[in-house]
């Protein structure tokens, strides 16, 4: 295992930001309207000019702009949240939606959508807020269960949650069998995961919160190299574990719970990508944290960018896409490694 030192950790991150940014460029030009780089640069270099005014450009800064940027900042969350938890459960298939937070932001969100509640609360969408709010009492259902004696027990968290992702699952399956057939179709494909109809001021909203969240958890990645050890192992090394467990769960429920809450259920991107960034860049999560945001960010923007053109001008769902590209690849890792074990 390589040594982190700060050199590294620039050259990594800056590659990776510079490769984010290319791949924002590359998506922003991809889709049915014909939108080429010059008609960009064109725009830019005059700013008082009509051509701000044509379908191009409202197409690029309202409709292409929007949804890359809410998928930079859905993906990073889910991948930095995946990492997180599965420090905090030492279990390396543990991804965002085992603790409830995903399915409770989901409900929140559907009550909101079959209510129509179309109003603004204080400037901003009800369903994200509804979505966030369901996220927020959940967290706050699990903890509360999870706490024996004052403390946090991981093996309870965990089957607490499990429990509740079921029962709030089980809940959403009935609320769309027995909806409105007319609204059923966009509750179906809100939960198939969609990064459409997010406009800017929801996107400011929603990536402060998420980078408060990943900024407190950057600076627990030290007391989270130490929680992966065991909870014996991290106590004997001065570690307050009661508080780093819940400073983990809180910080990656609620980034979990704001990405869910405009997002819908996307899927293997908490899984996947922190999984992979870890048998590339080590476990180190001084590295490994921003690692997981930028590749899922990567991920989750190319991801977008194929749901919206493969069947031009169809849409396809985008956690169908990750499901899709993540799942088969995420099998073949898992069988490459076992057959490594045996041999």
């Amino acid at each position: 295992m390589k040594v982190l030192t700060l050199k590294r950790w620039l050259i990594t991150i800056i590659s990776l930001t510079f490769l984010l940014i290319i791949t924002i460029i590359f998506s922003s030009f991809q889709g049915s309207a014909d939108i080429t780089l010059r008609d960009a640069i064109g725009m830019v270099s005059n700013p008082l000019s009509q051509n701000w005014h044509d379908t191009e450009a409202l197409i690029l800064l309202k409709v292409r702009l929007p949804r890359i940027l809410l998928g930079c900042v859905v993906g990073g969350a889910l991948a930095i949240s995946g990492v997180v938890l599965q420090a905090l459960l030492r279990n390396p298939l543990a991804d965002p939606y085992v603790l409830g937070v995903s399915s409770g932001s989901a409900l929140g969100a559907i009550v909101a959508i079959l209510l129509g509640l179309g109003i603004n609360i204080a400037g901003l969408p009800s369903v994200p807020l509804f979505g966030f709010l369901g996220g927020l009492l959940t967290i706050l259902f699990v903890y509360h269960i999870s706490k024996i004696h004052r403390k946090i027990s991981i093996q309870t968290m965990l089957l607490v949650g499990v429990v509740t992702a079921a029962i709030l699952g089980a809940i959403i399956m009935f609320i769309t069998s027995v909806a409105d057939p007319q609204k059923v179709h966009g509750l179906v494909f809100w939960l198939m995961g969609s990064l459409s109809s997010q406009e800017y001021p929801m996107l400011l909203i929603v990536s402060l919160y998420v980078l408060i969240g990943i900024f407190v958890l950057l600076y627990h990645s030290r007391s989270l190299n130490l929680l992966a050890l065991g909870e014996e192992s991290a106590t004997q090394l001065g570690l307050e574990m009661e508080r780093t467990k819940k400073i983990a769960f809180i910080g990656a429920s609620l980034i979990t719970g704001a990405a869910v809450s405009v997002s819908g259920l996307i899927g293997f991107v908490g899984i996947l990508i922190p999984h992979i960034m870890r048998m590339i860049f080590g476990s180190d999560h001084r590295l490994l944290l921003p690692v997981a945001g930028l590749s899922g960010s990567i991920f989750l923007v190319l991801a977008d960018t194929l749901a919206r053109t493969l069947l031009a001008p169809t849409e396809i769902p985008v956690g169908v896409i990750t499901a899709i590209c993540g799942g088969p690849f995420f099998i073949y890792i898992l069988h490459k490694k076992r057959k490594s074990v045996f041999l």
